[in-house]
């Protein structure tokens, strides 16, 4: 049996102004801040003798790489990003970043906005324009019903409402 598994699929490289912000914020705290002190405590944890079973230097060094590894990793992604500011020309249609209001089945309401794979956050409704339900969402006004096949079956939905901020 073999262990290969065919690659993930790329994700969107789309990102909104704040999430630009923020990834942008990390990786300058990262490169400027975070990595120096690491630096410095690894410098003092080697001038203190014999590596090999110096815990302090071992976790430092595994710090250091860590922080490169996000860093490496933030640089090139920053760079492929495309930074989406304008607003879509129906702002009543569902596009990137836009905030939306559905029911579903049993009459419960949710509200979701559709950001880019590096920016979402499920405690803040923030779904991935790569996820099922956005990419069932797209395109829809309100009062629209669509169909969702999510991990636990087809869900339909009605859209309530659709609005854009900034």
């Amino acid at each position: 049996m073999t262990r290969w598994r065919p690659p993930a699929a790329a994700s969107t490289a789309m990102i909104t102004p704040e999430g630009h912000r923020r990834l942008k914020a990390e990786l300058d705290d990262l490169w400027r801040v975070r990595r120096p002190e690491v630096v410095r405590a690894l410098a003092a944890a080697a001038a203190e003798g014999d590596r090999s079973e110096n815990a302090e230097y071992t976790y430092r060094k595994k710090q250091l790489g860590e922080i490169d590894r996000r860093v490496r990793y933030l640089g090139k992604r920053l760079e492929s990003l495309r930074v989406v500011d304008a607003l879509p020309s129906d702002p009543s249609t569902i596009y990137f970043g836009a905030w939306f209001r559905i029911e579903d089945e049993d009459g419960v309401e949710h509200e979701y906005r559709i950001v880019g794979p590096d920016e979402t956050d499920a405690a803040l409704g923030w779904i991935s324009i790569d996820s099922p339900l956005a990419r069932a969402a797209l395109k829809r006004r309100a009062d629209d019903e669509f169909e969702a096949v999510l991990p636990g079956g087809r869900v339909r939905y009605v859209v309530v409402a659709v609005r854009y901020e900034g």
